[in-house]
Order: C-alpha cells, then structure tokens, then sequence
C-alpha cells in the first residue's frame, strides 16, 4: 500500500498522481499492464493458501496477477 501510494496507484492499480517523477521510476516497481493499469513485480510465494487468499481479499489484492500466487497444498 505504502509503495503503491508513493507512486500515486490507488487500488486498482490506475496511477492518479501528479508528478513526472512518479511515472519517471513507475517501472522499478510496477509494469504496466494492458488499459494503462500497474501490476506490481512480484511474485508472492507461501505454505499456506490461506495467506494467499487473504492477499487477494486485502484492499490491494486486485493489483496482483493470479499467476504470481505460489502456495503449497
């Protein structure tokens, strides 16, 4: 969250910020997916699936791409 706000990504992962700088250093982390909306460089790896689906039920767990969810059965 902290990141994606300094960077001016509200929850859905569309930038609403104001500076050229954001945009400027968006890619260290975010790439920019189709519909000009962010997606965050990360892979999230866990044990559990539950962790994961309290991820994807957080505020920001739409950000993320289903492929980037890696758990344990």
């Amino acid at each position: 969250q902290t990141i994606s706000g300094e960077h001016g990504l509200d929850g859905s992962g569309v930038y609403n910020g104001s500076s050229d700088l954001q945009l400027e250093r968006m890619n260290v982390y975010f790439n920019e997916a189709t519909g000009g909306k962010y997606v965050p460089r990360a892979v999230l790896v866990d044990l559990e699936p539950g962790t994961m689906d309290a991820v994807r039920a957080g505020p920001f767990g739409q950000l993320f791409r289903p492929d980037n969810f890696v758990f344990g059965q």
